[in-house]
Formats: C-alpha cells, structure tokens, sequence
C-alpha cells in the first residue's frame, strides 16, 4: 500500500484552441511527471475558453464523446508516462444530453471512472444549466495505483455534502478542478471576500473530513462579448488538519508538486473523530428544502 506519494496540480490558462491547449497541457503534464508527480490534475473544461460566460447554441458543438478523440490523446500520454490523470471535459451524452465530465485516467492508459458534476450552478457569468444536465452517475471514490481519488467539480466544491460523501466513500484526496473568477467590476468591492470564502471552503472540507483536498483553478481574463472573468487561481494543496501545504499566485501559471503523506489521514481522524461521532439516525431532515417561516 502507498503511504506517501506526489501531486501535480496544474493552474493554467486558456491559450483559445482546443490544438493549443492539449499541447499545453501535454507540455505541463510532462514537467509535473519530471518532477515525479503519480497523480496530475488539469483545471475545470481545460480544452477550451470557458464557453459558459453566454448562452449559445453553437458552443454544443464542442462537446464530444468518452471515450472519444481527445480522451485516447490522453490515455496515450498516462501510460507512457506511468502517471494518473484527472482531466475534465464537454461530454456528448447523445444528441441534446451534455455533461460536465470528469475523468481518471490509470497509469496503464484505461479510463478508471467517469464522474459527472452534480451540483450545476446558473449566475451571470456561469450559465453552465444551459450546456450540462446534473450527474447521475453519484459521488465516488476512484481506487488507483497511488491511491483513492474522490473527483468533484467546480461548483460542488460549495456543498459539505458532497465532500461527505465522497469522503465516505473512501477518498483520501478530493480533487476540485475549477474555473472560477471574479467579475471585473465586483472585484474591488467584493474580491478579497470572495476569494477568502473560496479557500476557507476548501479548508473546511480538509478538516471536516480528514482528507487532502486540492483545488486546481485556472487564471487569465477571458471575454466573451461585453462579459469578462478574471479568474484567480489561487490553486492548491490542503491537508487533513486545513493545513496549506503549497498555493499558487492569482495571476500566473503554475505547477504545484506536492507530497501527500497518507497517515495523515489517519492521524487527524483519531485526533478529531468526526466521522465517529456522527449522528445520523437525525439527520434525515437533511433531505427536506428549507421551510417558510
């Protein structure tokens, strides 16, 4: 069994072609891998501008099927170098059925699990409703060669209940592969704010579940029309006691390779119980919507 092993998290950018983005990402995949990196994340909907910022029916046509064309490129590059790949993308369902698939990638080249995003948010900005029907495959724990991975996406990273359960089921890195930002107009006003709460969610999921979380978020202003996205980066490495191991700046691309020690894991689950000292014969009001007062 695996006790320690390394992370590459990648924070990049959009260079606006799919073309030239596998070739980034190949590129950084291999400097994270030189770097002795099992387990490689790339940022949320890395193949392409993040297209969600306008409604367009036009934007449908760069989604494609998995296993498919792009998923084999990658395939490829993970069993040559031995590595473990989490990459996320557009995935055609069926004709009118699209998804915001995440997929891992074994050292052997297979394709382990898929996970598609469950929680799809819709703000201005983010109509992502328009392009993804909500996953239906459940949370999941990935069982690999270095490790359990529990994949989520993005949006999920708001909701305890996601880390739970994924947690629950055995994972000992939650990754969050991301594509947020700021508005440019809102950044002085509420930026600091935003970001602050961004990152103490994901230490929050650290501590209450007693796994690593790593969030990996890309950067650069992106445009779409009169919209724009900053997005901060601010990628990173959490440990089981919310501990930041490494984090990247807000405005640069970056490569993160970390050590996971996984007794850690274990350490920080016998100093804070939480998982034992769950009730949850009572938590079945968890289920209802809120009621109207």
């Amino acid at each position: 069994m695996v006790k320690k092993i390394k992370i590459g998290l990648i924070q990049s950018k959009s260079l606006g072609t799919i073309e030239s983005n596998i070739d980034l990402a190949i590129k950084n995949i291999k400097k994270a891998a030189k770097k002795k990196a099992k387990i490689i994340c790339l940022p949320e909907l890395f193949l392409n501008n993040y297209f969600c910022q306008t409604e367009s029916h036009s934007n449908f046509k760069l989604a494609e099927k998995i296993p498919g064309k792009t998923s084999r490129i990658f395939c490829k590059l993970a069993k040559e170098l031995r590595i473990v790949l989490n990459i996320t993308m557009f995935e055609k369902r069926t004709s009118g059925f699209y998804h915001n698939t995440s997929i891992i990638i074994s050292e052997n080249g297979n394709i382990l699990s898929k996970y598609r995003k469950m929680h799809i948010p819709d703000d201005p900005g983010y109509y992502e409703k328009f392009y993804f029907s909500p996953g239906d495959l459940g949370f999941k724990s990935v069982k690999t060669k270095f490790g359990k991975i529990g994949p989520l996406i993005c949006w999920d990273q708001w909701f305890p209940e996601a880390a739970r359960l994924t947690a629950l089921k055995g994972a000992q890195i939650i990754f969050f592969p991301t594509a947020i930002g700021w508005h440019p107009k809102e950044k002085n006003k509420y930026g600091k704010s935003q970001l602050d709460s961004w990152i103490t969610m994901q230490k929050s999921h650290a501590i209450a579940n007693g796994t690593y979380v790593a969030a990996v978020n890309r950067v650069g202003i992106e445009s779409k029309g009169k919209r724009k996205i900053e997005f901060w980066g601010n990628s990173m490495l959490i440990d089981p006691s919310g501990k930041v191991i490494a984090k990247a700046g807000d405005k640069k691309q970056d490569i993160l390779v970390c050590e996971v020690d996984y007794k850690k894991i274990d350490t920080s689950r016998q100093h804070w119980p939480f998982l034992r000292d769950r009730r949850t014969e009572y938590y079945k009001d968890i289920l209802k919507n809120p009621e109207d007062e």
